[in-house]
């Protein structure tokens, strides 16, 4: 890559950083990624999915076609970096990397485009909606590989803690599945000096929350891998009454179906013995994610073939992720392939989600030259 257009890529990724935009919500974030595709003159079709771009790229005669795919969206966090380009949304940053990714794509692009040595067709896929949103499956369902007929897609996601560079590509499992619990407590709320007329489902839920703990503890095997986090409570307004209503909210990961159904049984199991315990109503939701996200094994070959020629640095000894990604919905359709490319030291507050996170504009020559070569190391196996 040349410094050209790495500090183009910067510019760009600065600009994508300043200005987040939520699931769903990332129209600004579309139009730009289309003025930039238009200055590459590279065609695109829009509005797939909601938000969702795809553009493309053929060379030669070859019928082979792979996709690229990069995410578009921010998350609804305050953003503490204290950066010239920070947010200037309020609530709103990019604190997972996703300008990151979306830069990369477009750097991917524009190398590929200046490129005569391949011959196929390359989609670049700009997805909305990540972050728990469904963007991914919405793309599917608006014929993204009917429409688009790739038959394998790749992508990648920034890893803090990861020496920045280093691309890591996993054999199967890469990161986990999961969803989205709330468990609703309801009991008969009254005055606080006379609890023995109420039913109360503050002190329900405190017993719940402690017991949820023994799922992962002692229900799943020791040698399996499981999170269920119980991370929001919300209940009563004044302080001299007893509640008559509990919300609490969290995630559950895993990395196997059947730890799934070990997760849930346990969940409906102890919701219901803490109602019975108490005398409350105990309803526990579940809104399931996408899937595990697990690399094909020959599109992993594919992967690290080009970490090797853009001479990353290789990892293939880091363990899964208990994190999600709606990337693992792309691989129930296609066979394919998902990395990490390292972002660098690990700082406090700057983890992914953290408020003092920032992409590492550094690695955008690797990232996006990772992108175009393993799409020609696609395109040239078939």
């Amino acid at each position: 890559m040349t410094p050209e257009l790495h500090a183009k890529l910067t510019e760009w990724r600065r600009h994508l950083h300043a200005h987040p935009e939520l699931s769903l919500q990332e129209k600004a974030t579309a139009a730009f990624v289309q003025d930039k595709l238009a200055e590459l003159g590279i065609p695109f079709e829009a509005g797939i999915g909601g938000h969702g771009i795809v553009a493309t790229l053929t060379r030669g005669h070859a019928r082979s076609r792979v996709g690229l795919r990069a995410d578009m969206d921010a998350l609804p966090i305050t953003e503490d970096t204290g950066l010239p380009y920070a947010s200037t949304t309020s609530g709103v940053m990019h604190a997972c990397g996703h300008d990151g990714h979306t830069a990369s794509l477009l750097g991917a692009a524009a190398l590929l485009a200046a490129d005569s040595s391949w011959s196929g067709t390359v989609d670049f896929i700009f997805q909305p909606a990540e972050e728990g949103f469904g963007g991914s499956r919405a793309m599917v369902a608006a014929g993204l590989f009917d429409r688009f007929p790739m038959e394998r897609v790749f992508g990648f996601h920034n890893w803090p803690g990861l020496a920045a560079g280093t691309i890591a590509v996993h054999d199967g499992v890469v990161m986990a599945s999961g969803g989205r619990i709330t468990i609703t407590i309801e009991g008969h709320a009254g005055h606080a000096g006379m609890p023995h007329l109420t039913r109360d489902p503050v002190v329900a839920a405190g017993h719940l929350i402690v017991a949820l703990q023994s799922i992962t503890s002692r229900s799943v095997d020791p040698l399996d891998t499981a999170v269920l986090s119980l991370c929001t409570i919300e209940g009563g307004t004044a302080p001299n009454q007893i509640a008559g209503r509990v919300t609490i909210r969290g995630t559950l990961r895993y990395h196997r179906e059947a730890v799934k159904e070990i997760i849930l049984e346990g969940i409906e199991r102890t919701c219901a013995g803490i109602a019975t315990s108490f005398g409350v109503k105990v309803t526990p939701e579940i809104v399931w994610g996408v899937g595990v996200v697990i690399n094909t094994p020959a599109e992993a070959g594919l992967a690290r073939i080009a970490a090797d020629k853009v001479q990353a640095e290789l990892r293939r000894d880091l363990a899964p992720s208990m994190a999600g990604e709606d990337f693992a919905h792309y691989l129930r359709q296609r066979p394919g392939a998902f990395v990490w490319i390292g972002n660098g030291e690990l700082r406090h507050g700057a983890e992914l989600h953290g408020p003092r996170y920032d992409f590492n504009d550094a690695i955008l020559p690797v990232a996006s030259s990772w992108m175009a070569e393993v799409a020609k190391t696609a395109l040239a196996s078939n």
